[in-house]
């Protein structure tokens, strides 16, 4: 079964063709019309969502070396409303001209399950660290469709976290990619910042931010790459501490990173040295929003018999 995996959900227009034996192509157009504003604007993102999906869309197929799939498979939520309807719109147009049919998918579900297309790919059931801009999450997923959420954060996400740090240092958008290589040139033990916990093992990244934007308004500030090391490392301290306990609670020791922080040097350089769990990692090119994982997820949902009717709607806060 061939499925064209379509996602819109925020500023990345991604389609990607995948089938029984892999990723057959992947195409993703990274909107550039929001560095001005140091983040998302959510209209802008849908209006470059309708401009530039008819030929994300049709690179893929190409790329796959085919007409039309055998389904469409589309991110219905969660995410900016505007963005998500210009995808789930221009699905359903496709599935009813083709005559295929049509799955939803969650957009939490394609970045939890994206792992499972390496070649290392996680047995079930296996902990999910699910982390990104938007979402810090962490799950039990004992199979397709039965996920339990062991932990989330109770304010910004991680890598919001990391944006807004990197706007305090007066560095580009996204700050994720910029502090991780200034971190590689700085020391991680320069400044002791705060490992914030929450609740049982939610995470707290708002006053880890607040810590850093004190540290550089006052007296005699650290150098930036020594900023943004230690910044990292709290960051990977408090990622790391959270996973270690899920597994020591669940016995699950199985463990797949995934989402937009997951391409972090430092993060992965740790989960992988880490003797007390075995780590699975996406492709850096698969952590960022991308069409495989929704082709992906989607295709496992056609396959135990999910269809969804043209009815369906966007559901911007869409749980997993």
């Amino acid at each position: 079964m061939k499925v064209l995996g379509i996602e819109t959900s925020c500023d990345e227009t991604a389609a990607s063709v995948v089938d029984e034996g892999g990723v057959r192509s992947d195409v993703v157009y990274t909107q550039t019309v929001h560095t001005p504003y140091l983040g998302v604007v959510p209209e802008l993102a849908s209006r470059a969502h309708a401009e530039k999906l008819p030929a994300v869309v049709r690179a893929a197929l190409e790329r796959a070396g085919i007409e039309r799939p055998d389904a469409v498979a589309v991110t219905a939520g969660p995410g900016l409303i505007g963005a998500v309807l210009v995808g789930l719109s221009f699905a359903k147009s496709l599935a009813l001209g083709w005559g295929v049919p049509l799955v939803a998918v969650n957009h939490l579900e394609g970045h939890l399950l994206s792992p499972l297309l390496e070649p290392d790919a996680p047995a079930f059931p296996f902990l999910g660290l699910v982390v990104s801009g938007g979402h810090t999450s962490l799950y039990l997923a004992r199979d397709v469709g039965d996920y339990e959420t062991l932990a989330q954060t109770v304010d910004d996400a991680a890598g919001e976290a990391y944006d807004k740090v990197a706007r305090v240092l007066g560095l580009g958008y996204p700050g994720g990619p910029i502090i991780d290589r200034m971190a590689a040139n700085g020391d991680p033990t320069a400044v002791d910042f705060p490992r914030p916990r929450a609740r049982g093992l939610d995470w707290s990244f708002s006053g880890l931010k607040t810590a850093v934007r004190t540290h550089v308004t006052g007296d005699d500030p650290a150098a930036p790459d020594d900023i943004a090391a230690s910044f990292q490392q709290a960051v990977v301290d408090v990622l790391e501490d959270r996973v270690l306990r899920a597994a020591d609670q669940t016995g699950v020791r199985r463990v797949a990173l995934s989402g937009g922080v997951a391409a972090n040097a430092q993060l992965r350089r740790r989960f992988t040295e880490l003797e007390a769990i075995r780590a699975a990692l996406p492709a850096r090119s698969r952590c960022t929003d991308n069409g495989a994982m929704i082709a992906h997820a989607g295709r496992l949902r056609l396959l135990r018999g999910q269809r969804d009717p043209l009815s369906v709607t966007a559901r911007p806060g869409w749980a997993l």
